[in-house]
């Protein structure tokens, strides 16, 4: 049964992965060399027909974007502009395309919510004639009439062409279970022509004449999952497509986007590629760009920009050995992420087979070795056969990890909540650094947390993971010499603030505890007490007053983020200190679950 409330919430999570995926194929960068991978972990087909509705619609949509430069290349962001559409538009077709793909987008996103409702009675009506079917061979077998048994026929989920969906199933069996289901790996779109392809004119569509038409390759990609398998969340996905992509198309970087996040910018792939291929580039393991939010109210009540965080802590530590990865918006070098070491480092490791497959740097330069031929990116890419598919699928099975380095050392590491930040400190603590790319344009743009539950259950989870990087190996404090000084103090800062919230409850505590007592927690004071604490008190606002000043941060937006770290501090930190110490006493992860709950 699919209740209105499931089925606006289907239609919510396909619309925004979709707009995502149209702003990554509309990217101002060379086709040939870029190509979109989908992670759905969940392997639902209303994702795998929403991905296909997008790649159908983006044969229209990029082209659009190339003739009239159309920022930004996210329809639905681009549609609810509240500026002129008109502005710097020099074309004098430009109003008729934008009336004619503003109704092609509205159709688009009418199949896109129609596409739960379709496949339901797409799979009711295959499922009838299988039972009509079953009927009509339990007659044959029963003389002519049917059996007393009633004739049971398994209600599968069907996809267009008339086969079962290979994925998770709207009644779960096994190997159709959320959990249990086979790898899915889909070519959505072919690989580009080498050379442009010009469009020409259409009466039925628009006038491409002298715009390339064509559109990235873009892959879907559902990983195999089994039951008795750590499948390893959101690190164990990234890794399966990293592995994917290696065989697929390999190219030498990876951006990694959240589905709610999309391209603000369509030149922010160009710019990060400026440090990576810039003088002492090759020794950037990645480049983290800012996040930016978009539907926040306008006082910023729950510190969901976060600027203090982003235009503050990370702009610092560009000037040490680089900023953290925060999880999203991220350019990274793949053969930093296949666990080597830098250029010019003393010792060399070695990898797996599959991320040596040409998942080394160019060797367009004399100083750089064991890397691909020179121009290896401007000869043509051979076209995808069978058994190079048949191989991705392969890399992409829940058992392949057995007995490697997947997840140790290779690739997103496993055993925290917060495995983004655990991986960009391995790859600083190999001897790479890092870059904080800040455009002019917003890069990125992706959605947040909008009440304070959602709010507090990020915060609670973010303080999780940094309670378990505290109490693993990954602690700064067993970090390599090839880490600064600087950099380590960041990242033992990033494992001890959650403990900050025991002191921080004491402090809200004790004066409540003075005024009912009648007791000062002081017994006494004296001049230079007072003068001492009146000097530390001015320091630290001097010192906040300056970081604010230097970053550009507004005081309200300080302000808030104070504001915000006291609610966090004295509740979703509390909590995950807990769950920690419970979780190394005991060693286990399930000890404690504590809902947040908001009163309204």
């Amino acid at each position: 049964m699919f209740s209105s409330q499931w089925l606006i919430l289907i239609k919510n999570l396909l619309l925004s992965p979709a707009n995502t995926i149209l702003s990554i194929l509309g990217a101002d960068y060379p086709v040939e060399k870029l190509t979109c991978y989908i992670s759905d972990d969940g392997g639902a087909i209303f994702t795998f027909e929403a991905m296909a509705e997008a790649v159908k619609f983006a044969e229209v949509w990029v082209p659009f974007c190339r003739k009239h430069n159309i920022e930004p290349r996210n329809p639905d962001s681009y549609f609810n502009q509240k500026t002129d559409p008109t502005k710097n538009k020099k074309r004098p077709d430009f109003v008729k395309d934008r009336r004619w793909i503003k109704r092609e987008y509205d159709e688009f996103k009418v199949r896109i919510n129609g596409l739960p409702e379709a496949i339901r009675k797409r799979s009711q009506m295959y499922n009838k004639a299988e039972e009509r079917k079953e009927k009509s061979l339990a007659r044959e077998k029963n003389g002519g009439l049917l059996p007393d048994e009633p004739v049971k026929v398994t209600k599968a989920t069907w996809m267009a062409d008339g086969t079962h969906w290979p994925g998770t199933w709207h009644q779960p069996i096994a190997d159709h279970a959320k959990g249990d289901h086979a790898g899915i790996l889909q070519i959505m779109s072919k690989v580009p022509e080498n050379e442009p392809v010009m469009g020409y004119p259409d009466e039925k569509r628009l006038d491409f004449t002298g715009v390339d038409i064509r559109i990235p390759m873009f892959a879907y990609v559902s990983r195999e999952k089994r039951p008795g398998y750590d499948h390893n969340k959101k690190a164990g996905a990234m890794n399966a497509m990293v592995r994917a992509s290696a065989i697929l198309s390999n190219g030498p970087f990876i951006l990694n986007l959240d589905c709610d996040h999309y391209i603000y910018n369509s030149l922010a792939i160009r710019e990060g590629m400026c440090f990576m291929m810039d003088r002492g580039g090759d020794r950037i393991c990645y480049i983290q760009f800012p996040q930016r939010f978009e539907g926040i109210d306008p006082s910023d009540r729950y510190a969901n920009h976060n600027t203090v965080f982003f235009d503050g802590n990370m702009r610092a530590l560009d000037g040490l050995q680089g900023p953290v990865y925060v999880g999203t918006g991220c350019m990274f070098r793949r053969y930093a992420l296949y666990g080597f070491l830098p250029p010019r480092a003393n010792e060399y490791s070695e990898s797996i087979a599959v991320t040596e497959y040409q998942g080394r740097p160019l060797a367009d330069h004399f100083s750089i070795k064991n890397g691909r031929p020179a121009g290896a990116l401007l000869v043509p890419r051979p076209p995808l056969d069978a058994p190079t598919v048949a191989e991705a699928v392969a890399v992409i099975s829940c058992w392949y990890e057995d007995k490697t380095e997947w997840g140790d050392r290779i690739g997103w590491i496993y055993g925290s909540v917060t495995e983004d930040v655990v991986t960009g400190y391995r790859m600083h603590n190999r001897g790479w650094r890092s870059v904080y790319c800040i455009t002019k344009r917003d890069a990125f743009r992706g959605t947040a947390p909008i009440n304070l539950t959602d709010r507090l259950h990020q915060v609670l989870r973010w303080a999780t993971g940094s309670v378990e990087i505290f109490f693993s190996r990954n602690n700064a404090l067993f970090a390599t010499t090839r880490l600064k000084f600087l950099q380590r103090i960041a990242y033992l800062n990033v494992g001890i603030y959650p403990f900050t919230s025991v002191f921080l409850v004491v402090y809200c505590f004790l004066p409540a505890l003075s005024l009912f007592s009648g007791h000062f927690i002081v017994q006494s004071l004296n001049i230079a007490f007072l003068l001492y604490l009146l000097t530390i008190t001015i320091c630290l606002t001097l010192i906040s007053l300056l970081e604010v000043k230097w970053s550009g941060i507004a005081l309200e937006e300080w302000w808030r983020n104070e504001q915000f770290w006291l609610i966090g501090g004295t509740s979703a930190h509390l909590v995950a200190v807990i769950q920690g110490l419970l979780k190394v006493i005991a060693g286990s992860r399930n000890l404690l679950q504590v809902n947040l709950q908001v009163c309204r």
